[in-house]
């Protein structure tokens, strides 16, 4: 079969993914970046006392479904933190492909960042307008397309990520936004998958930190990282709302998440806006560690957020170094082609509010070994 053909290459080349074994050594590779995951136990008696007769099951997509009495009241409630209109989706990856897939129609023209997540991409690909593509984070460029393309459009989807996952560096979105405001035709879209919780006075994400909610025309955030739940939401105006419920493939046709789950949401939101000191430390912890991670490697680090790479420069070498800190009780997997370009093969390493200085003293030293 032509599969096996493609799996063995795979495996000749270091790429073949394989699901993971429990680990229960330090984590580095879970995105339960503010820790609430591990704390589930603690919000057990509120989460019953929510959802004593909550429904577990929607058994139909929201256009079709009876209860929706839990959506409802944890959108009206995103819907007061943004200032916006809020749309829930069941995944990140439901919300990017439905999203933009609905809003590249003829007659527009979407452009991104070239490390945009996977999903961004496919909901670009299953569109029907024009595309480009800007290096990463390059203004010049993306201004330069801009200035050569924009007015034969009537709308201009301008898509990144906040925080990417990859490096863990963050768009410029002071300049993206001066970008908009000099192309009125522009729709600034913005994936906060890995900010929300994060960054934020009450963890909105870094268009909060910035204050630039209001000016991102739409901003996608995922629940099952920082939030520790599942699912995902749009925060857009009332207008692209009522579009995304009539255009969003991914919404129309799915079944909707279950009502018990939406409130463990929306506890888990709640108990997020006011993390504001764990965010300093999660913060403080990184730029510790980003710093030692320099010193130890020789290299520059991108990253400034909780999500740090360290980069191997081969799928084998990276399996390598993953093995090595396993041995040491340090569970960090390998990134490697497709989700990176080759050569770019590295460990992503997730940082957790609840990892502490003496982990990841463990982890240098285990990264020193892994580097002999």
């Amino acid at each position: 079969m032509i599969y096996e053909d493609i799996l063995t290459s795979l495996e000749s080349e270091h790429r073949l993914r394989r699901i993971p074994d429990s680990q229960n050594g330090i984590d580095l590779i879970s995105n339960d970046y503010m820790g609430l995951a591990q704390r589930r136990n603690e919000f057990d008696g509120e989460f019953r006392a929510l959802c004593y007769d909550t429904p577990n099951s929607a058994s139909a997509s929201r256009l079709l479904q009876r209860d929706q009495e839990a959506h409802g009241r944890l959108e009206t409630y995103l819907d007061a933190l943004y200032g916006k209109q809020t749309l829930l989706m069941n995944s990140g990856y439901h919300a990017n492909v439905g999203a933009l897939s609905a809003l590249s129609v003829a007659g527009t023209l979407t452009v991104s960042d070239k490390l945009i997540h996977a999903s961004m991409i496919d909901g670009i690909r299953l569109g029907h307008g024009d595309t480009a593509r800007f290096a990463h984070n390059d203004m010049d460029m993306l201004r330069k397309i801009l200035e050569r393309k924009a007015s034969s459009y009537r709308s201009v989807i301008v898509a990144v990520e906040s925080v990417y996952s990859m490096d863990g560096d963050v768009a410029p979105l002071y300049e993206l936004v001066k970008l908009k405001r000099e192309f009125p035709n522009i729709i600034l879209y913005v994936d906060e998958a890995h900010a929300f919780g994060v960054f934020g006075e009450r963890g909105l994400g870094l268009a909060e930190e910035l204050d630039l909610i209001q000016e991102i025309d739409i901003i996608i955030a995922t629940l099952g990282k920082a939030a520790a739940g599942y699912g995902a939401f749009i925060a857009t105006s009332e207008t692209l709302r009522s579009y995304f419920i009539n255009s969003a493939r991914s919404f129309i046709f799915s079944t909707a998440l279950p009502p018990s789950l939406i409130a463990w949401n929306q506890l888990m939101i709640e108990k997020l806006t006011s993390m504001t000191d764990e965010r300093r430390q999660l913060h403080e912890l990184a730029q510790w560690f980003r710093n030692e991670v320099e010193a130890i490697t020789g290299r520059g680090c991108q990253s400034r957020s909780q999500i740090i790479p360290v980069h191997a420069g081969s799928a084998e070498k990276a399996i390598a170094m993953a093995a090595s800190l396993r041995e040491n009780g340090i569970d960090a997997l390998p990134i490697r082609r497709p989700t990176v370009a080759a050569g770019t093969e590295r460990l992503r390493l997730s940082l957790s509010v609840a990892l502490t200085r003496e982990d990841l003293v463990k982890v240098l030293d285990a990264i020193r070994l892994s580097l002999l």
